[in-house]
């Protein structure tokens, strides 16, 4: 199964932690366990490592050094290359790994001889990478002849989608690849994939595939799916979930079985939806001095949990100003997952100068994003004027004075020009 391409560029020597348990101690408790600092070197051909010629660091136990070929270049993608002098470096732990057969039964069939093969008595060893800014993981199971620090890359698993966030409703695609050497003789006995999710202690199995019988584990949960012809053709294991729910958020292990092996890789899935936000009564009624306005802002429909609720008051000179978080209500859960969450804003109108109002706006911010929601409030019955209503009256004033001034001058004409017909009659 191919994962991905090989790399142009030159593949790592990547610093990594070795870690193992120590013996048992005296009455079955196991021991604490060790770690030392080790050095990979990877190479996509065999005869491209130079073991004679490559330096080992001072602090770097000589026989902690291996040389891992890996065909598929997933180890050399840039992610577990940085700059020389970086100060970012990726992360990478090697453990010893026992094969054995699983008795799950969805990977049990790749095992049906009970006969371990003669090419499972080696040295093995299960390594984890994690690529710069969490943009890779990477599990491998690796082989070399009992006393060689020559490793090859028997098994490996990749994500390039180590940390997801969704929307409600919409399809959710959690990456997973797999490749497997084609020239080890346990790469033609068929594979299992597994999809299981852990939230906070509790865990359950998402899909299991049985790839050497083409057969689905009874435990498939409803609207998560594989790409089958994917996964045979090329590797690609990925889970889709055909509409993001909140119960979704958690922790999901992809993990890949060939008969005595496996391997997994972790990736986070967080379901981020912001509030939507109404604010009551709608329209707010009209106020005056002296008067207590009740406020309500409602925010729905929101996950995760945090949320900052708060007020403020934009009055007619353009200028705004807060009025605090008012009366916070706690968190109430909706049949969907979902949560609500109220603000209630006691607005005394005889202690805030709100001119003629202005708008108020209940504002929530969520790792969704800030949502704002806002109500008109007019204040009336003021005792002195502001400069805007004495402007006003001074320009009504003006138009009145012009149009009695206009009609004055109206019936003055008249009269004068009856007068003087009147004249001309009389003569």
């Amino acid at each position: 199964f191919l994962l991905v391409e090989a790399s142009t560029g030159s593949c790592p020597v990547l610093e990594c932690w070795f870690v193992q348990e120590k013996a048992g101690r005296g009455g079955g408790l196991t021991g604490a366990t060790t770690q030392e600092k080790s050095l990979l070197h990877i190479q996509t051909d065999a005869q491209s490592h130079d073991a004679a010629s490559q330096k080992t660091p001072a602090d770097i136990n000589p026989d902690r050094v291996y040389f891992v070929t890996d065909p598929a270049a997933t180890l050399c993608h840039h992610s577990l290359n940085p700059p020389r002098g970086s100060i970012k470096k990726p992360q990478c732990e090697i453990n010893p790994f026992l094969p054995q057969p699983s008795t799950l039964t969805w990977v049990a069939s790749l095992t049906d001889s009970a006969l371990s093969p003669i090419y499972l008595e080696a040295e093995w060893f299960s390594s984890a990478f994690q690529g710069l800014n969490e943009q890779l993981g990477i599990s491998t199971i690796t082989r070399a002849p009992t006393g060689s620090k020559e490793h090859n890359v028997i098994l490996s698993v990749t994500s390039k989608t180590l940390s997801v966030k969704s929307r409600l409703g919409e399809p959710v695609l959690l990456d997973c690849g797999f490749w497997t050497d084609p020239s080890s003789p346990l790469s033609g006995s068929g594979f299992a994939v597994e999809w299981r999710y852990q939230f906070r202690g509790n865990g359950r199995v998402v899909v299991a595939y049985d790839g050497k019988r083409d057969r689905l584990a009874d435990t498939q949960e409803e609207g998560a799916t594989l790409d089958f012809e994917g996964l045979h053709e090329k590797g690609n294991a990925s889970l889709i979930l055909q509409e993001a729910k909140v119960r979704h958020s958690g922790t999901y292990i992809c993990s890949v079985y060939l008969p005595y092996l496996l391997a997994q890789v972790a990736l986070d899935l967080e379901i981020v939806e912001p509030p939507s936000l109404s604010i009551h009564p709608s329209p707010l009624p009209l106020a005056v001095p002296g008067q207590t306005l009740n406020i309500l802002c409602e925010a729905s429909g929101f996950a995760p949990l945090s949320l900052d609720l708060s007020w403020e008051f934009k009055g007619a000179d353009g200028k705004s100003r807060p009025l605090g978080s008012g009366s916070v209500t706690g968190h109430r859960q909706t049949w969907d997952g979902t949560y609500s969450q109220s603000t209630r804003l006691e607005l005394d109108t005889s202690k805030l100068d709100l001119g003629t109002g202005g708008e108020i706006t209940c504002m929530a911010v969520h790792p969704g994003g800030t949502r704002r929601a806002s109500a008109t409030l007019n204040v009336i019955g003021f005792s002195t004027p502001s400069i805007e209503d004495s402007m006003a009256m001074v320009g009504v004033a003006l138009v009145l004075y012009g149009l009695i001034k206009f009609v004055s001058w109206t019936f003055s004409s008249s009269g004068s020009d009856e007068t003087d017909q009147q004249d001309k009659k009389e003569k």
